[in-house]
């Protein structure tokens, strides 16, 4: 066989994978694509070859003097298929895309490398609504780790800052997996109380207790066959993590008034901001719960940690926020923003921006804007006199549903934004409604 009616053959081959594939020799030439890449990048557009850096990131030179993983020089030296996730050019924009990279040879032994692609539809690397956000080198990270155990059904245990999109990190390790057809159940564990805590996992039958005029299924029932995403898992007291343990490793429950067990069947991801191995250190958190629940564990970077991925994050918000006309920072107001810490992670950027859209007086979002937004933080500490009145309602024997309703009172008068509340108060905006509808 020619090399010629090889590469003809090699074109068939590409063909037979349902993602888009390429056939590259050893120079960084992309000799032959196949109808999916075309379709979804472009193609070589009408050009025998062109070099798949130039083609898929716009670069002159390969991708590891880029400062990027090269797949093809990883596939060369270990003679094995390499993997890695690398950001794409594409007519859509910006893509995040697994590469499988597949080293093989020519009739006449020289190196060629198969690429298959698989664009990652759970993240972006373009300004879009609810999904996750970044191209830094510290999100990608987080990204392939999210791929990679996405499609297993290990127990997932993610940490990391309040404000850090932990739940939409759970969302994406939902919609990858075998399970993405099925639910996805949050339960919000700071909100569960003790005698809330067997009948919204469990559910209960009906005349299982005073007011439980009918059968109800719990969030485990609900969550059957998909994801159940146990939120702020640290804040589930230490008495009753061993029913959660039992779920965990039996995977069956009762419903509260039923004498029959019943099977359960689904995906565990936890989230926590705290720190479990110092609670299980000091005796807080049971330590098998904590194994059990962190065989996959991923830290999701701050805000601080991924800088680079700043200015996108602002375009999506001020897209979300203003969807009428395009609004945009000026330098000057961008690098005041790169200068702040940003305890509070996405959530706070979002915070500020919005207060900088309502005091704007254009279509440009200046620094002089940005510092005013920076100085309409409510946030003080309690004074001598305030925390002196609380000592005094705990003497007076003031029961602990009135004080956490005095202490949400008073946290509603110093803090009108409902984010920085929850932030403050210690629990998720979702805890915070619940409560507050209480």
């Amino acid at each position: 066989m020619t090399s010629d009616n090889w590469l003809k053959t090699m074109r068939n081959v590409l063909d037979g994978y349902d993602d888009p594939a390429v056939l590259i020799d050893a120079d960084y030439n992309v000799v032959a694509s196949n109808s999916s890449y075309d379709f979804r990048f472009g193609g070589l557009q009408n050009r025998p070859s062109a070099k798949c850096y130039d083609l898929s990131h716009g670069y002159q030179r390969p991708c590891d003097l880029e400062g990027e993983t090269c797949p093809m020089q990883a596939a060369r030296r270990s003679g094995k298929r390499a993997s890695v996730l690398h950001i794409h050019n594409t007519p859509q924009g910006k893509e995040h895309v697994g590469i499988d990279t597949i080293p093989i040879a020519d009739v006449n032994e020289r190196p060629y490398f198969i690429e298959v692609m698989k664009p990652i539809r759970e993240v972006s690397a373009e300004p879009i609504a609810n999904k996750m956000i970044g191209r830094s080198k510290a999100f990608n990270e987080m990204v392939e780790l999210i791929q990679r155990v996405g499609r297993t059904d290990t127990n997932v245990l993610l940490m990391g800052a309040s404000g850090a999109g932990k739940e939409l990190a759970a969302q994406a390790l939902h919609s990858v997996s075998i399970r993405a057809s099925k639910p996805f159940v949050t339960v919000e564990c700071s909100g569960l109380t003790d005698s809330l805590f067997e009948s919204e996992l469990f559910g209960h039958v009906k005349g299982a207790f005073t007011g439980a005029t009918q059968s109800r299924p719990g969030l485990v029932q609900s969550a059957h066959g998909g994801t159940l995403f146990l939120d702020e898992v640290g804040d589930v007291p230490l008495h009753l993590q061993v029913k959660l343990l039992r779920l965990i490793e039996t995977k069956t429950f009762r419903p509260v008034g039923d004498s029959m067990p019943s099977a359960a069947d689904f995906r565990l991801v936890c989230a926590t901001h705290k720190d479990l191995q110092g609670m299980v250190a000091r005796g807080e958190f049971r330590e098998d719960l904590f194994h059990r629940i962190s065989t996959f564990p991923i830290t999701l970077p701050s805000l601080a940690e991924r800088r680079d991925d700043l200015p996108l994050l602002v375009q999506s918000i001020l897209l979300r926020l203003e969807d009428k006309q395009p609004l945009q920072l000026t330098r000057e107001a961008m690098q005041l923003l790169m200068k702040q810490p940003f305890k509070g992670n996405v959530r706070e950027l979002k915070n500020i921006l919005e207060r900088a859209v309502i005091l704007r007086t254009g279509d440009q979002i200046d620094a002089a804007v940005i510092a005013r937004s920076l100085t309409l933080l409510p946030a003080r500490a309690p004074t001598a006199a305030e925390a002196g009145s609380l000592r005094e309602l705990a003497e007076q024997g003031v029961s602990l549903e009135q004080l956490e309703k005095r202490y949400l009172q008073a946290l509603q008068l110093s803090y009108p934004d409902k984010a920085e509340m929850a932030e403050v108060a210690g629990c998720s905006l979702r805890t915070l409604y619940r409560k507050l509808e209480a």
